[in-house]
């Protein structure tokens, strides 16, 4: 009895190894597990929900938004960014009509001729993280209690983001955390999911830009359209006549970045005397040549001429031009632009980054 005992005990352990080694998977096999689900949200019902929260570590101290990431195919996004602290929201709106920023608590909205985010990554999109991982060959792979870990390179606009470590769920490949690296290896944007769902069903309108403003905003928004020079055309009623300006917020001061590329040296500021929107001038010489505008709009929404959409972390902004480029983007009511002929986009980037933290002087 004793040696049946033992045979017995012998087999049942050499199946409990066998069964757990059947269950494990190596990194080719979530590798070809990610392609499935990726072709799913490529299908008809292709469709996402998540939210978390998204550290960004650029600026002096980290500063943390609250992320809500829709996604439904073939096309539509909605992206919710929340600054906690200063309780404003932006959201980025992709649909049939183009791609948007969106401000609902300022009744402003920014319309972009854009192909965003095809071919452009962000850190809280899934087929950004998807791509990632499935287009890196010298991915490196290991497995927790209940994640698969990838760290892969990073594939970003901002040259400062080197590589970045996924975490995703084992049961379904949900992602649960991102930690994107510079070339210090330190953490750059940390994004934690606290919640993530496939298949997820919207509310009808959820990816329109009207309903969306309507749905935070005491007052409807409009959208302007532009001149062949890409200058806001002023609204008129049928007659002709001007439609009233908006009432002014007052002036903001001057708004300087605390980045300023090596090499380079604030030539002057001024502001625009007799302009409504209170705007300023900042002009730098150097290595670069750049200047900085700054304005508050009147509360009219603007639709800006085609460009590059930029990830700014805390935003997004439109990149434009050729020989000049200019970046443009907005955040808690104000209108930026770095215009330049010979700045580095990245340059542009890092600037813009750090204005998020200033306050008028």
């Amino acid at each position: 009895m004793r040696r049946i005992t033992w045979v017995l005990a012998i087999i049942m352990s050499v199946a409990l190894v066998m069964t757990g080694c059947v269950g494990k998977k190596d990194a080719a096999s979530v590798v070809k597990d990610l392609n499935d689900v990726a072709d799913k949200l490529e299908s008809k019902q292709g469709a996402y929900q998540g939210s978390g929260t998204m550290t960004l570590y650029t600026g002096e101290q980290p500063k943390e938004y609250k992320v809500e990431v829709w996604y439904k195919n073939p096309a539509y996004y909605r992206i919710s960014l929340s600054d906690v602290q200063r309780n404003i929201t932006q959201i980025v709106l992709r649909n049939d009509d183009g791609v948007f920023v969106l401000t609902p608590s300022l009744n402003k909205s920014f319309r972009f001729q854009s192909d965003w985010p095809d071919n452009q990554g962000q850190v809280y999109l899934y087929q950004t993280l998807v791509q990632g991982i499935v287009s890196d060959n010298n991915r490196q792979f290991v497995e927790e209690e209940d994640s698969y870990i990838f760290e892969v390179a990073a594939n970003y606009q901002s040259r400062a983001l080197v590589r970045q470590k996924i975490w995703l769920n084992k049961k379904g490949y949900e992602p649960k955390q991102v930690q994107v690296s510079d070339s210090e290896a330190k953490v750059v944007v940390d994004v934690k999911f606290d919640s993530f769902t496939f298949d997820a069903k919207f509310p009808e309108g959820a990816f329109d830009m009207q309903k969306n403003m309507t749905s935070q905003a005491t007052s409807e928004s409009t959208i302007a359209e532009v001149d062949e020079n890409g200058n806001p055309v002023v609204p008129t009623e049928e007659d002709g006549t001007q439609l009233p300006a908006a009432a002014e917020l007052g002036d903001f001061g001057i708004i300087e970045p605390s980045y300023v590329p090596e090499g380079v040296q604030l030539k002057d500021t001024q502001k625009i005397e007799g302009s409504e929107d209170h705007a300023v001038l900042i002009r730098y010489d150097g290595l670069y040549q750049y200047t900085i505008m700054e304005a508050r709009p009147l509360d009219r929404a603007v639709s800006l001429v085609p460009g590059t959409v930029i990830d700014l972390g805390f935003t997004v902004g439109l990149l434009s031009g050729d020989d000049q480029q200019t970046l443009t983007w907005t955040t808690e009511g104000m209108e930026y632009r770095i215009i330049s002929s010979n700045l580095p986009v990245p340059e542009m980037m890092q600037i813009a980054a750090s204005m998020q933290e200033q306050t008028g002087k």
